[in-house]
This record gives structure tokens, sequence and C-alpha cells, in this order.
């Protein structure tokens, strides 16, 4: 990718997205201090407002101990189709400027607004275009950092937080960087970040300037060229609007072990729901169903199951997730299950589905599935309308 002469790259996130999402739902918890995350004994902190991050809140926390650091906090559970609206309002206006977007995650994005320059201005007037129609639109607040370079966008977007905008202009981006902690980079985690310590790297700065050869030594060749590479901002990543997922799925950590199997059978064939919709959503069908079971004793196994035709129907992908459960013994407990389809294909106009008899699963196609198939897609359409939550589909 040829060098940029200007910063065109937009790395847009949304401030404590959860959080403000639950804000925005109930305006009474305007300017409260709000938790999202697990209830149960062993939750963390997803999300936290900035009001309570100012008790010293953060996500990855334990519920406990932010409930101690914040005892007059409001905490909630996630509620993820919720988010999942606000995400795709949001996808849906940055796509409005430019065809080239990179979702990271429901809360932030990459844009690459090289080409848009006629249509919506420079990258900096972009940015600020963007932060008004999302915070008009939706009521969330973001915040956006500008550059010539993907990871130089990311930092940006970091520093002008919260809602705030940073742009980055050609030529400043050493200026920026090196003065910035190392584990700020991406690729630097807790291990990597105690070996560049004891060579004395502490700062970008300090990286850029030490030994390419010594890195590379003390840290691998890989991970030493490429965090050598980031220091000098020599990085030609583009912006990758649509990437081939290997599978797609879905998994819950339950706040007790579940031990009853009628409970565990319903959790799977509501996260296969799930599932399917995802599919649905990201015009892709798949070949094999995998259930993944962490028992009490964090052991964890995973079962597929390849079907003859490609699917995207939660029904028969719960109807495979409930016959590899049903051939499982429970143990002491299970404290997380999940349902991914893999080998994933384009979805066609036509397709054969599997019968939803887990005795007769590979007899071959089955006109009861297809009419589910059709109900799905129309609670898709519903749920497009009125939120994820606006209707659910029973199974038996």
């Amino acid at each position: 990718m040829p060098e940029r002469s200007e910063a065109s790259i937009l790395h847009v996130d949304l401030d404590a997205f959860y959080a403000s999402v639950e804000q925005l739902t109930d305006p009474t918890l305007a300017g409260q201090p709000v938790v999202v995350g697990g209830l149960g004994p062993r939750g963390v902190v997803a999300a936290a407002s900035y009001e309570a991050r100012r008790f010293g809140v953060h996500s990855a926390m334990p519920m406990a101990r932010a409930r101690r650091a914040c005892p007059h906090g409001v905490f909630l559970a996630p509620r993820f189709d919720a988010y999942g609206d606000a995400s795709r309002a949001v996808m849906r206006i940055l796509r409005s400027f430019t065809p080239l977007v990179e979702p990271l995650a429901l809360d932030e994005a990459f844009l690459d607004v090289a080409g848009t320059r006629r249509l919506h201005g420079t990258g900096t007037e972009i940015a600020a275009a963007v932060r008004a129609r999302v915070r008009a639109d939706t009521g969330l607040v973001a915040s956006v950092g500008v550059a010539t370079t993907k990871h130089v966008a990311k930092l940006a977007s970091e520093e002008a937080k919260p809602d705030g905008v940073l742009v980055v202009e050609p030529g400043d981006e050493l200026a920026f960087l090196h003065p910035l902690e190392v584990g700020r980079l991406w690729g630097v985690g807790p291990a990597t970040r105690r070996r560049l310590e004891a060579l004395g790297v502490s700062a970008v700065g300090d990286l850029a300037h030490a030994s390419e050869d010594v890195l590379v030594e003390a840290l691998g060749n890989a991970a030493g060229h490429h965090l050598y590479a980031l220091a000098w901002n020599r990085e030609d990543r583009p912006v990758v609007p649509t990437r081939a997922a290997k599978s797609i799925g879905h998994e819950e950590t339950f706040p007790r072990d579940l031990v009853e199997r009628a409970r565990l059978t319903s959790e799977v064939l509501r996260i296969a729901d799930r599932v399917g919709t995802r599919l649905r959503e990201a015009q892709c069908v798949g070949r094999t169903v995998q259930l993944k079971v962490r028992y009490a004793d964090f052991r964890t196994i995973t079962r597929s199951r390849t079907l003859a035709d490609p699917t995207d129907v939660g029904a028969q992908i719960g109807a495979v997730a409930r016959a590899l459960l049903d051939a499982l013994e429970l143990g002491n407990g299970v404290r997380l299950v999940g349902v991914s389809v893999q080998q994933l294909e384009a979805a066609r106009a036509v397709q054969a589905h599997l019968s939803l008899d887990e005795a007769a699963i590979a007899t071959g196609p089955d006109p009861a599935l297809e009419r589910h198939a059709a109900v799905e897609r129309s609670v898709d359409a519903v749920r497009e309308r009125f939120g994820d939550g606006a209707v659910g589909l029973e199974r038996p």
C-alpha cells in the first residue's frame, strides 16, 4: 500500500458502549455510575460508565471488587440483543460515508475514507461528521482517531477519549508514537512487556531505537520484527470491509454450574438460535456444527458433526447440538456451553435441509425444516425492525 499523503484512516470507538446503551434505554441512569457484567459470583465487568470509572472500576475487573470500589453503582447484566441493535445502527451510519468499513467489535471499526474526499471532505471533516451523525441518530458518543495507518489511528482514538477527535497528520506519527508507553502497541501483552522492560524498553521510542536483532533474539522472529516496524510506523495493513470467517458461533458462561440436563438443553437451543441469526446476517451457511462444553473442573471438550448440506437454520443447528449434548455425561456440572458452525460458504438461494429429528439427522430434505427456515427469516425481519428482543422462538 503506498504511503498516504493525507490522514485518511479513521478508528471510530464508541465510549463506554454497553453502559451508554443502558443509560440511553433508561434515562434515570444518566449521570450515574453504571457497571455492566456478570452479576454472579464469577462475574466480571464488561463495561463501566465514566462515572463508575472515577471509582476505579474498569473492564475485566471481578464484579465483587467493582462492587466494593463503587458500592452505590448500578450493576446490570448484559443485554447483548440491545447492544447488537445499537451496533448495527452505528455501522450503517459509518457505511454511509464509505464502503470501506472494517468492524473490530460491536463498538469499534476502521474506515478508509481516502476515496470519499470529493463527497465528504478530508479525514478530519469526516471524523467530525461521523461523530455528529452517531450522536444525532443514536444518542451514543464516539471518539475518533485519524491517521495514515490503522495502528496509529487506533492509538489516537484511545488518546481522544472521552468524546473527542485526535488527528495525527502525515509526518507527525513518530512524534505521537514515541512518547507512548510500549504496552500500548498491538501485540505487547504482559509477558512481552516484561521482556522489553528487561531490555530497558519502556516507551515506544525506546523500542524504535533498540537493536532490531536484539529484539528478535528476545521476542522471536515474528514479534521482534513486527514491533520494531510498528515503532517506526511501518504498517501497510489495508482496511478490509469483509473477512472470510472460519466459523460463526456463540458461547456463554453460567453464573452457577448447570447440573440439570433439561436446563442445559434449553440453553444450547437458545444459543443455536442466536448462531443461526448471525449466519443469516453474515449471509453464510456452514456444514459442521460444533458443541463446546466446559465442566465445573474447567475440563473442556468439543464434539462436532458435519452435515451433508450447509445450513443457516437455527432449528437445525440446535437439533445437531442437542444430539451432541445428549451423548455427553454432565459430571458435576457445566459452567460454559458454546455452539458454532464451521466450514462456511456464501449462502445460496436454495438449500437442502436435514431433518429436525435427531434420530434421523442425516436422512435428507425435510419440508418441516424448510418451514422452520421461513419462520426464522420472518423473525429476522421483525427483529430488524423492532429489535432483537422483540420476538423469540420456542424450541421443542
